[in-house]
C-alpha cells in the first residue's frame, strides 16, 4: 500500500479556516507540512488520523484541534530538524555572526546571514535554502526560517516558531507559525498565533494572546458554531488570503476566514468570516483581482484552480 490519507471530514473542519483552501494534511506544522513528513519518511500506509511521526524516538503525536498546531510546534520542529539534517553537514556560518550550540544549528545552501545572534541550548535552529537573515537578528530556538525566508532588521524571533518558506518576519514573533508567501515584515507582535498563506499585517499590527485577566481564552469553532474554551493563551488565527491594515490590533483568540481585508477603528470582532471587506462583504471579483496583485509582488499569479476553489467557498451558506 502507497501512502495516502483519508482524513474524515469530521476532523479537517475542526481545522477551520485552513482546511477551507488545502487538504488537512498539507497543513504546515513544525519545519514541514504533515504530508511531507511522512512520503521523506517512505511511509507505505494509509492515514486516517493527522498523526505527526516521532523522529527521535517512537512517539508519535496526534493534532484533534486547531491549537495544536501552535502547542505541538516546538515539539514538531525538534522532531524535522532530527529528520531533515541527519547524516548531513551544515553549511558554514559565518564568524560575524554569534551562535550559542552550534551543533544545534543548520544552514541549507545559499543562507544569507551576518551579524546576528542565535541561541540553539534550548532546541535547533534550521534555516532553508535561499532564506536571508538580517542583520540584527535574533532567533531564540526551536525555530524554523524556511526556504527564500526573509527575515528583516533586528527581528526577534523566541522559540516555538515557524517562518514558512518565501514569507518576511520582522518585529517579535513566538511560539507562531506562518504557513508560507505570507508577511508579517515590520514591528509588532505576533504570538502564539498560525497564518496561513498569502497574508498580509499591516506595519505595527499586534495581537494579544493572554486575557488581561489571564482566564480561559475562547476561540470560535467553525465546526460547531461557537466559541469554546481553548486555555490560557491563543493568540490570531488568519486564512489564506487575508490581510489586516497598519496598527491593527486584535483581540486574544481572534479567527480570520479566508480572504478578508481587516481595517476600520476599534479592535476587530473576534471571528471575522470569509470575504470580509471592513464592515462589508469582498466581491468577488475585487477579491481576485486583489489577489492576483499580491501575488505578482512574490512572481506568481491567481491560477485557475484557486479561482474555483475561491468560487466555491465564496458561495458557501453563511
Amino acid at each position: 500500500m502507497s501512502l495516502s490519507f483519508s482524513i474524515s471530514k469530521e476532523i479537517s473542519d475542526n481545522f477551520y479556516p485552513f482546511t477551507q483552501t488545502r487538504k488537512a494534511e498539507d497543513i504546515r506544522i513544525g519545519i514541514l507540512t504533515i504530508k511531507e513528513k511522512w512520503q521523506l519518511l517512505n511511509a507505505n500506509e494509509e492515514i486516517t488520523s493527522l498523526r505527526l511521526p516521532g523522529i527521535t524516538s517512537n512517539e508519535t503525536k496526534t493534532i484533534e484541534k486547531l491549537t495544536d498546531i501552535i502547542h505541538l510546534n516546538d515539539w514538531a520542529i525538534c522532531q524535522d530538524f532530527a529528520l531533515l539534517t541527519k547524516n548531513r553537514t551544515s553549511q558554514p556560518v559565518s564568524s560575524t555572526n554569534k551562535i550559542i550550540a552550534p551543533e544545534n544549528v543548520f544552514l541549507e545552501e545559499a543562507v544569507k546571514m551576518e551579524h546576528c545572534i542565535i541561541n540553539a541550548s534550548n532546541g535547533p535552529v534550521y534555516i532553508g535554502k535561499n532564506a536571508e537573515v538580517m542583520e540584527g537578528s535574533v532567533l531564540r530556538g526551536p525555530v524554523s526560517i524556511g526556504e527564500n525566508a526573509i527575515v528583516k532588521m533586528g527581528t526577534k524571533i523566541y522559540a516555538s516558531t515557524t517562518i514558512g518558506p518565501h514569507s518576511m518576519a520582522g518585529g517579535e514573533i513566538k511560539n507562531s507559525i506562518i504557513f508560507g508567501y505570507s508577511n508579517k515584515a515590520h514591528d509588532g507582535y505576533l504570538g502564539d498565533s498560525v497564518l496561513g498563506e498569502w497574508c498580509n499585517l499591516g506595519a505595527g499590527t499586534s495581537n494579544s494572546n493572554i486575557k488581561n485577566t489571564a482566564g480561559d481564552v475562547k476561540l470560535w469553532n467553525h465546526a460547531i458554531q461557537a466559541y469554546e474554551s481553548v486555555g490560557l493563551k491563543c493568540g490570531l488565527i488568519m486564512g489564506d488570503y487575508s490581510r489586516a491594515a497598519i496598527n491593527t490590533s486584535f483581540n486574544t483568540g481572534t479567527v480570520v476566514g479566508v480572504c478578508c481585508n481587516i481595517f476600520n477603528e476599534g479592535f476587530p470582532p473576534k471571528f471575522i468570516p470569509d470575504f470580509t471587506w471592513g464592515n462589508e462583504r469582498y466581491e468577488l471579483p475585487k477579491a481576485m483581482n486583489d489577489i492576483d496583485n499580491w501575488k505578482k509582488l512574490k512572481g506568481k499569479r491567481i491560477t485557475e484552480e484557486e479561482k474555483v476553489l475561491l468560487e466555491k467557498i465564496y458561495k458557501q451558506p453563511k
